[in-house]
Parts: C-alpha cells; sequence; structure tokens
C-alpha cells in the first residue's frame, strides 16, 4: 500500500495532491463527485495568435482527461505586454481559447489578466469524477500494457517553425495533434482494468513514464519500433532538430533509462521530445487492451498504439 502524504493526511478529501507529479489535484465532494482541478499556461509556440489560443486551451484542459474526469469549467488566465502588442492579437488569442471551450461545452466563467514582459495564455480547468473513477499515475501493476493515445514529434516540429523551416502541410499536422482534446479519458475512466493514466506534455514520453513507474514502483520496457511518430517530424528528425529542453529531459532522467548501445541519437531524441497538448498514456491489464484501443479510435485517434509493458522492478525504462 502506497503511503499517505502528510498533507492527504491532514486533509483526507484531497484524493490527489502533489505527492505523485500527477496531472491535477482532486478533491472529493461527497460519496459520488470529486473535484478535479488544474492549471496551465504558456508563451506562443506558433505565431497565429488564434490558432496559440486554441493550443493553450486544449493542453489545459488535457489534464482534467488525464484523470478520467469530465471539464465543467474554466478561467482564463492572461498576461501580455500592455501597449506593445495590438488589443486585436489580444483579442484573437481569447477567441481561439473560446472556441475550443464551447466546442467542450463549458464556460469561461472569468479569469485574472496581468501585464507581463511576454505574452502568456491559458486556463484554469475544474472537472467532476466518481471518486471511485479517478485515474492516477501511480497506480500501475506488474503485467500492465503500455498503450499510448497521440503521435509523438511536436517539440521537432516546433524547433522547425521557430527557425521558419516548417511546411505550411507539417504546420497543418503539428496544429492538428496539439488541437486534439483527450477526450477518451472520460471513457477510460469507466474501465476497471485502466490502473493508470496520464499525458504526455514537457517532459517527453520517458519522463513522464517514469513518473508511472517510479509512483507505482515498476519498471518499463517499450519497444521503439512501436512508437506513433508525427510522419512530418521523421525527416526532421533525422536532419537533427531538436529542442533544448529533449536535452535537458535527457540530463534529469538518463541514469533511470537504458538504450540499445547501437540506438542512434534521433531515437533519444523523440523519446525526450517535449509534447505540447501530447497523448495519453494508459497502463492497463491485458484483458483491456481491445476496449482501450477502441475508446481511442472512436474519437478519432487512429494513431493509438500499444508501445510496451510494465513489471515488477526498480522504477526504470528500458527500450528495445
Amino acid at each position: 500500500m502506497l503511503a499517505l502524504s502528510p498533507v492527504t493526511r491532514i486533509f483526507p478529501d484531497l484524493l490527489v495532491g502533489k505527492e505523485s507529479s500527477d496531472d491535477a489535484a482532486v478533491y472529493r465532494i461527497n460519496d459520488t463527485q470529486a473535484i478535479v482541478a488544474t492549471t496551465d499556461f504558456f508563451t506562443p509556440i506558433v505565431d497565429d495568435p488564434y490558432d496559440f489560443g486554441r493550443i493553450a486551451a486544449t493542453n489545459a484542459i488535457s489534464d482534467i482527461y488525464a484523470m478520467g474526469a469530465t471539464p465543467f469549467l474554466a478561467l482564463g488566465l492572461l498576461g501580455m505586454p500592455v501597449g506593445k502588442i495590438p488589443v486585436e492579437i489580444i483579442q484573437r488569442i481569447v477567441a481561439g481559447g473560446h472556441s475550443v471551450c464551447e466546442a467542450v461545452g463549458i464556460p469561461i466563467g472569468g479569469g485574472h489578466s496581468i501585464d507581463s514582459t511576454e505574452p502568456i495564455y491559458g486556463l484554469v480547468v475544474l472537472g467532476l469524477v466518481h471518486p471511485d473513477k479517478v485515474k492516477r499515475n501511480d497506480r500501475a501493476r506488474d503485467g500492465d500494457v503500455l498503450i499510448l493515445g497521440k503521435s509523438l514529434g511536436v517539440g521537432i516540429l516546433s524547433a522547425a517553425l521557430k527557425k521558419g523551416e516548417l511546411s505550411a502541410q507539417a504546420y497543418q499536422q503539428m496544429l492538428a495533434t496539439t488541437t486534439q482534446l483527450n477526450t477518451p479519458g472520460i471513457a477510460l475512466a469507466e474501465m476497471p482494468g485502466v490502473h493508470a493514466l496520464t499525458d504526455i506534455t514537457g517532459f517527453g514520453l520517458l519522463g513522464h513514464l517514469l513518473e508511472i513507474c517510479r509512483g507505482s514502483r515498476l519498471a518499463a520496457k517499450i519497444r521503439f519500433s512501436q512508437l506513433p511518430v508525427l510522419s512530418a517530424a521523421r525527416p526532421l528528425l533525422e536532419q537533427g532538430y531538436a529542442t533544448g529542453a529533449s536535452d535537458r529531459n535527457w540530463a534529469s532522467y538518463e541514469r533511470d533509462v537504458r538504450l540499445p548501445a547501437a540506438a542512434p541519437d534521433w531515437h533519444r531524441i523523440i523519446l525526450t521530445d517535449p509534447q505540447t497538448s501530447g497523448g495519453l498514456l494508459v497502463a492497463c491489464d491485458t484483458a483491456s487492451v481491445p476496449g482501450v484501443l477502441r475508446a481511442f479510435q472512436e474519437q478519432g485517434f487512429p494513431y493509438a498504439a500499444q508501445i510496451g509493458t510494465l513489471a515488477a522492478g526498480l522504477p526504470s525504462v528500458t527500450v528495445i
């Protein structure tokens, strides 16, 4: 049994706090409802203000789905260099965020804005879930299968975009994946065989998988050949495109990762590539694999794939 954190012991209705670096906080309000609360915001990763707003909002809402919850309310977070960015640009950013919340069916009920040196936009998002159906990132089990919902490579495309070397077609692929809502999380909450759930964001696949391993006290094995990778990112990877965050990620957790000796460096880059609004990573029992894959496919995630397994052992990831 996992020990409760001091905060959880003092506040027993705080079902998920900061102890496992999970995607959101979860607080039980009665026997059938728990509130899931999260916030996320960042500086622009694309030039188009409307697209930036859409990406930022989708990314923030993803943490609610990653807990198995259904979002019901958002608050806007806006920081802008007052007098340096036209009001029309700011309005486009906010409109992009509103468009995503309208698609989800939730209101932006308020928020907060400040004068900042760089443009910042994001959301506070609240969701609801049954307390017994919360999907944490630290409850995986020996023998579980790992399934990834989206293709990797957003950071690679972002690196090329910053250098002005991303094609229009590749940009559309980047936009499509970063604005695709991780709605399968709601269906996954109904599956008892789904033991752990998280979404892949800034720490890359390896970083967020290691959070599952450390919290669950398990070792992971993933097959590189089974990883879904964005088609536009593959040639850029082989050309050496990478983000600085990829190297920082690797430096922070390479001691717990084993790569094949002959693996080219671009393998490491895609494994550590930071994802904005990345896919859900699922740990489930073998019997649940068909249902999990079906939940992704039915909601428009054709590249969801079984990528590895978990087993008893020291928290680590082995890539084969």
